[in-house]
């Protein structure tokens, strides 16, 4: 999805909310469009304190819950109690492995493990809505030489 696009709904979004699109909404919006890495919300007040955009933490933080919450970004725990985030509006689900010695994602899709989550489900009568998958091991750059 485009950034206009992604803009003019979230716009919408915070109407309905009874909220006003205020430049650091736009502004963190956008970053977050520009970026096809995961982010935290500290990386994410650093960006809008280099570009002088008059973000606070606060706004930062309090913005980045509102666009998981609207469904324009998705949120994760990389494993060390950090919530990591990128935009997913327009892209298709995946799930991910992250590095514990480097703290790199690798993000990846899996027909089989869709299925077996389905079939999982089906057989408990339990309807999935959504789901996070994250997988935590050692990239080859970090994997001890023991593993």
């Amino acid at each position: 999805m485009k950034p206009a696009a992604a803009l003019k709904r979230f716009e919408a979004f915070l109407r309905k909310k009874a909220l006003r699109m205020t430049q650091p909404r736009r502004e963190i919006l956008l970053a977050s469009w520009r970026t096809h890495r995961h982010f935290s919300a500290e990386e994410m007040y650093q960006w809008m304190q280099e570009q002088e955009l008059g973000a606070s933490r606060a706004t930062v933080y309090r913005t980045l819950n509102l666009l998981v919450e609207g469904g324009f970004l998705a949120s994760m725990n990389n494993g060390k109690g950090t919530q990591l985030y990128e935009h997913i509006l327009g892209h298709s689900h995946h799930d991910h492995m992250i590095c514990i010695g480097c703290g790199k994602v690798f993000e990846f899709r899996s027909a089989e493990i869709e299925a077996i989550q389905e079939e999982v489900a089906e057989r408990h009568n339990f309807r999935l809505t959504h789901h996070v998958l994250r997988l935590e091991g050692y990239c080859s750059k970090c994997r001890p030489s023991s593993l």
